[in-house]
């Protein structure tokens, strides 16, 4: 495909989109019905979708019966274990393998046209992002993934939770698999916000920013603290009603559907005319300036609190005068606490 098309190559051979990014026309006044309406299939294709169809083959075909979850055995945590890292793997790996080891796509939709690989550091591991990346995935975000995923399927194997059946209550449960997204994107802007405060961000949220060029294995790549937090909405769904389908669902979205958001690309072609878009320039911007796009966009936080940042030029400023400000206050609340040496 011609990229340029879509976009335009700076000399570098950094590619940034024509459109500016948007947020959902969710949540907006006056509001936009016509506009729900054209959106509404990128909100169910393919990711959320695909999620949720991955959610449903967890429980038909990974989830040990209800007898067996009521124990707290090494056997059937071990299993959840290794199909949650094999699975993480290969759907991680085969974004990897296509994109940035054949570099079959070479830089077209690339946002930053170098590739990790190319540019070691000793900030990684093994001065290697991808390495390091897959690493901090595999040995802290899939244990607390399915560390989480135990404990709520114990205790809906052990009736703890207002777990409700698909048969008695399938309109409220279609209703909260379609909230899912929304309490995924809630969480992940208030947690977001909160690990970028100087100490968590230090300690905590510069592991993931290490990766100021993100590929897919960065999706993951955390300090395990924030893998908690990262993880952590599948226990809201041991407070409100729903079925472990959903809790599933909730998981899934924020394990798998990480990868879109850290892919590089701003589509995925699948063939010489067609390609899926990844919606990972929002986030993908985050990576770049730090301190705006704390949220994806499916709820407009970041335009409502001020750190919407869209990619023109015109954000840009918006920006940089931000900055500019909260320079300014940082250094007159040092001049007032300086000490007179005057006399």
């Amino acid at each position: 495909m011609d990229d340029l098309k879509f976009g335009t190559r700076n000399k570098r051979g950094d590619w940034t989109p024509n459109e500016p990014a948007k947020t959902a026309p969710l949540f907006v006044f006056p509001p936009r019905p016509l506009a729900v309406l054209k959106w509404l299939p990128h909100y169910f294709f393919p990711y959320n979708a695909l999620f949720f169809l991955s959610a449903w083959a967890w429980w038909l075909w990974v989830v040990p019966d209800t007898e067996t979850m009521r124990r707290l055995a090494w056997g059937w945590v071990l299993w959840l274990l290794a199909v949650n890292a094999v699975a993480v793997f290969l759907w991680y790996f085969a974004f990897e393998l296509r994109l940035y080891i054949r570099r079959a796509q070479g830089t077209r939709f690339k946002y930053n046209a170098r590739f990790p690989a190319d540019t070691p550091s000793d900030v990684f591991w093994f001065r290697s992002q991808n390495l390091d990346n897959m690493l901090r995935a595999l040995l802290s975000g899939v244990p607390i993934w399915t560390g989480l995923q135990v404990l709520v399927l114990w205790a809906y194997a052990n009736s703890i939770g207002n777990w409700l059946s698909w048969a008695d209550h399938p309109l409220w449960l279609a209703v909260l698999c379609l909230l899912v997204p929304i309490i995924h994107e809630t969480h992940f802007f208030l947690i977001h916000r909160l690990i970028h405060t100087p100490l968590l961000y230090k300690w905590v949220h510069s592991v993931h920013h290490n990766s100021v060029n993100p590929s897919p294995w960065s999706s993951l790549s955390m300090h395990p603290v924030e893998h908690l937090l990262y993880f952590a909405p599948i226990l809201y769904h041991l407070v409100i009603p729903s079925n472990p389908v959903a809790a599933l669902f909730q998981l899934h979205l924020a394990g798998f559907g990480a990868v879109p958001g850290h892919v590089g690309f701003d589509r995925i072609e699948l063939g010489e005319d067609i390609a899926i878009e990844s919606h990972a320039y929002i986030h993908y911007l985050h990576h770049k300036y730090f301190e705006v796009n704390y949220g994806d966009g499916l709820i407009p936080f970041d335009r409502w609190l001020g750190t919407f940042h869209d990619g023109s030029k015109e954000a840009e400023a918006r920006m940089q005068e931000r900055y500019r400000r909260k320079v300014a206050r940082l250094n007159a609340r040092r001049a007032a606490t300086a000490p007179d040496t005057a006399s």
